[in-house]
């Protein structure tokens, strides 16, 4: 990955030693930041003095774009067919639990995830959705992605900055590009050191390989074929062992390299280890392995993985006519019931995988699962001329006053806390905000949300303003 911006430092990102080919790959790129400064700023700036339980983690799934919350988790099958949409819920093995009929691997273990239908906000562009849900503050401005706040995953680091392990704690896999700036996950105030180590593209693709992990082709010249993530750490392996140069690098290099070169970090990302049944089960889908890879990275001791679930068209799913890339599913976007049919049961059994896996492994206390989007949709249907088909079609739009989010893992679960009105349009049992999702998944990972960091100017500012951990979720 070719590095030409300035870090926060004002210096150009290069390994100390020349012509070395291993610091081709020591250089390492983390949204434009070298991984040896990233542990040096990290060093630098720990100064957060948190006494908190460094074993638990959180898996993130963000489903941009805006999940509909009446097709999926608060299905209204009474309400007028304006509102109800074209699917039936079915019962789970819960009582008086149900979920859409697209999902029935939700509905057989219902018992080891809890439904929250009660979630509400104020911000219906995705820009200032994106932005009220990932740092659980109040955007100063309602549109744009690009953070005036820490997003959830950079306090997380922030706030553990001191843990020393072979691979980062809070790793992001995603589609590609600006990943701060698309999806509200960046650092903000808090500095470059605390944004994700971001991981990109899709699992089963061939030749899929860690793109923040590439050589540089601006040290020791260009280097035009490059190796798949493993190979390429075996050979700087194999390389540092016989020329002992690591006795010249300093502390922040050595991490670094050692992060490339532990075993714990090449296992991490390597999806072949893994029984072709547990791969099969999360489906052999880019959804579905980087599921999979995010429960792998947390059982390495990285703290927090988001998951970005937008696309299902991909990993060799043929792209509808009448569908739409992420979960904005505006019916000038897609024919919201033909995009559904292929999207939930990939997300069904992606989720469900993940959910199963970590419970079955024993990891289900010490790992919190939060699944969501940025809010959820017009429960009255839309209907318009769909810009890719030409036809009128259903649709429903963006709707901040009622939203759903399902945990597991880390909570009491079995469970469905607050309700929404006949129509689904707002709260009417148990309101809440986005503050106390992100207070409940703070609790779990013992980080005191009233806890304060310094903003641009200096001005202490809490984790979150207000907000408090859900009763009903919190285990004893």
């Amino acid at each position: 990955m070719h590095q030409s911006k300035r870090e926060s430092t004002g210096r150009l990102c290069a390994g100390p030693l020349k012509r070395r080919e291993f610091l081709s790959a020591g250089a390492l790129g983390l949204g434009g930041l070298c991984l040896p400064d990233l542990f040096r700023l990290q060093t630098q700036a720990a100064n957060a003095g948190t006494s908190i339980d460094q074993e638990t983690s959180v898996i993130f799934v963000w489903l941009p774009g805006g999940p509909p919350h009446m097709d999926m988790y608060d299905m209204k099958p009474n309400a007028p067919a304006e509102y109800r949409g074209a699917f039936h819920p079915i019962a789970t093995n819960v009582s008086g639990m149900e979920v859409c009929e697209l999902m029935p691997l939700h509905a057989r273990m219902a018992d080891r995830y809890s439904i929250v239908r009660s979630v509400a906000h104020t911000f219906a562009d995705h820009g200032g959705g994106h932005k009220r849900v990932m740092t659980g503050r109040i955007p100063l401005t309602p549109v744009d992605t690009v953070n005036d706040s820490p997003a959830a995953g950079s306090i997380v680091a922030k706030c553990r900055e001191g843990k020393i392990r072979a691979i980062p704690n809070y790793v992001s896999l995603n589609p590609g590009g600006r990943i701060g700036d698309v999806f509200a996950q960046g650092a903000a105030y808090l500095g470059s050191a605390f944004t994700p180590f971001n991981v990109e593209g899709d699992p089963t693709a061939p030749g899929f390989a860690v793109p923040n992990i590439s050589p540089q082709p601006t040290v020791g010249g260009r280097i035009d074929d490059r190796m798949t993530l493993l190979g390429k750490l075996d050979r700087i392996e194999r390389q540092i062992d016989a020329s002992r140069l690591m006795e010249s690098m300093d502390s922040y290099q050595q991490r670094a390299v050692g992060m490339l070169t532990s075993d714990r970090a090449k296992r991490a990302f390597d999806l072949s280890l893994e029984p072709d049944a547990v791969r099969d089960r999360y489906g052999r889908h880019c959804w579905g392995q980087r599921a999979l890879m995010a429960r792998r990275l947390v059982e390495a001791g990285v703290n927090f993985v988001t998951v970005v679930m937008e696309n299902p068209y991909q990993s060799g799913v043929e792209q509808l006519k009448q569908g739409v890339y992420n979960w904005d599913s505006h019916a000038v976007n897609c024919h919201i019931w033909d995009d559904l049919k292929v999207r939930l049961p990939i997300y069904d059994r992606a989720v469900t995988a993940l959910i199963e896996d970590v419970h079955q492994r024993g990891m289900n206390r010490k790992t919190l699962i939060l699944v969501t989007g940025e809010f959820g949709r017009t429960p009255r249907l839309e209907s318009s001329i769909g810009t890719q088909t030409g036809v009128m079609q259903p649709g429903r739009d963006h709707w901040p006053q009622a939203m759903s989010f399902i945990m597991a893992g880390g909570v009491t679960t079995g469970q469905v806390v607050g309700a929404t009105n006949s129509k689904g349009e707002h709260p009417t049992d148990r309101p809440l905000t986005p503050n106390d999702l992100w207070a409940t998944v703070y609790r779990h990972l013992g980080i005191d949300y009233t806890e304060s960091f310094p903003d641009y100017r200096g001005r202490p500012m809490p984790i979150l303003p207000f907000g408090e951990p859900i009763s009903e979720l919190l285990q004893v």
